[in-house]
């Protein structure tokens, strides 16, 4: 039977994160090269230097609540994708061993009814992908052609409140700075949106992968040795699927603990915003939309965590329903080691402090919801 390939439907993921420098082609990693300068040089220019000029700014207008609130909604989504950025590179190699590891038998589906499992899987993440790509674009490009929108930019209005060294109501100043901050945006929106579905993605196979394993169990039959055969593969299945979740999980711990931190005061920021503008104008439109996408960024890590503790459970109640009443008693006590092992399904979380759940999600909103009601009654005391 031909090789699964686990990796066509994140295709469109790795090459963009390559057009953004975060992923080095093939197996390689980062060396002394022309990719290595220009993935140094991108992320400088675009996404360290615009955060830079958006933080300096903040000194500015630190004394004007609405202001710094518009600008911080922003900045703090722009500001995560240098971390993003940073612990891609850092384990870039974990990475790529991880996606190797897929290729190997163990993770391999051993028959058509296996291989439809997964499918269902890989299709689930890309009509998500499709989706959240669709909508945190329309929000980027809501975003950078906002002066456009409301005619602002006849006052030389830039898309992002940013301090610059020179005089930006000047042309073509103007220009070469609305375009400079165009690019940024969209260079960073696609490394927070596909290092986002990236995690997305490794959650998913985690879950596919206990879906296989499930199905495996539920159908081991046959002779006493092929018996023994077939259950330690099965455990050993099962070892190699905590060992992918445990290595994904180093990789990306800070990175949600950061996301949903940004998260609570964004979505929160961007509510207060929605209090103060004027309703049903571009400026409120485009608020909306950050509040969906920033919400649906969220609910993307805390519905694929919540995928993988949910099958990962089913593990345990397969083992129940296989065959085991007539196996012989060494086989049996494999059964009942294994058992034992899956009692506890797998938690993703990040540093241990949240867990990728649809609960988390729910306390994510409810924060938010917290922060902004405090926003409005600091407001309304004016």
């Amino acid at each position: 039977m031909e090789k699964f390939d686990w990796l066509s439907t994140i295709k469109t993921n790795i090459w963009l994160l390559h057009i953004v420098g975060l992923w080095p082609k093939d197996n390689q990693t980062y060396k002394c090269n022309y990719y290595t300068l220009y993935a140094l040089s991108s992320g400088i220019c675009f996404t360290v230097g615009h955060n830079l000029l958006q933080t300096i700014n903040l000194f500015y207008i630190y004394n004007n609540l609405e202001v710094l609130t518009a600008s911080i909604f922003v900045s703090l989504t722009q500001f995560i994708g240098i971390f993003k950025s940073l612990f891609i590179v850092k384990n870039i190699k974990t990475l790529k061993d991880l996606m190797d590891s897929l290729k190997s038998d163990t993770f391999q589906p051993k028959n058509r009814r296996q291989r439809e499992l997964a499918q269902i899987s890989l299709d689930g993440w890309q009509t998500m992908f499709h989706f959240f790509c669709g909508v945190g674009g329309f929000t980027v490009l809501i975003l950078s052609v906002f002066p456009f929108l409301d005619q602002s930019f006849k006052q030389y209005r830039l898309p992002f409140l940013v301090w610059y060294p020179y005089d930006t109501n000047i042309s073509p100043f103007y220009e070469i700075t609305y375009l400079y901050q165009a690019l940024c945006c969209y260079f960073i929106s696609v490394v927070n949106m596909m290092t986002d579905t990236l995690i997305a993605a490794l959650n998913m196979y985690i879950g596919a992968q206990c879906d296989i394993l499930c199905d495996t169990i539920r159908h081991i039959n046959g002779p006493d040795k092929e018996l023994d055969v077939m259950w330690l593969n099965c455990i050993i299945h099962h070892r190699k699927i905590l060992r992918f979740a445990d290595c994904s999980q180093q990789y990306f711990n800070w990175i949600v603990l950061l996301q949903f931190a940004a998260s609570v005061v964004s979505i929160g920021l961007s509510m207060f915003q929605l209090t103060v503008v004027v309703p049903f104008t571009s400026v409120f439109y485009t608020f909306c939309s950050y509040v969906v996408a920033i919400a649906l960024e969220t609910f993307i890590y805390c519905w694929y965590g919540n995928q993988v503790e949910l099958k990962s459970s089913e593990i345990m109640y397969a083992t129940f329903e296989s065959n085991w009443v007539d196996a012989p008693i060494d086989i049996k006590k494999k059964i009942q080691f294994f058992s034992l092992r899956c009692q506890k399904p797998i938690k993703m979380s990040s540093l241990k402090i949240f867990y990728l759940t649809l609960e988390t999600f729910m306390k994510i909103l409810q924060t938010s919801w917290s922060y902004f009601a405090l926003l409005h009654q600091v407001n309304s005391k004016k």
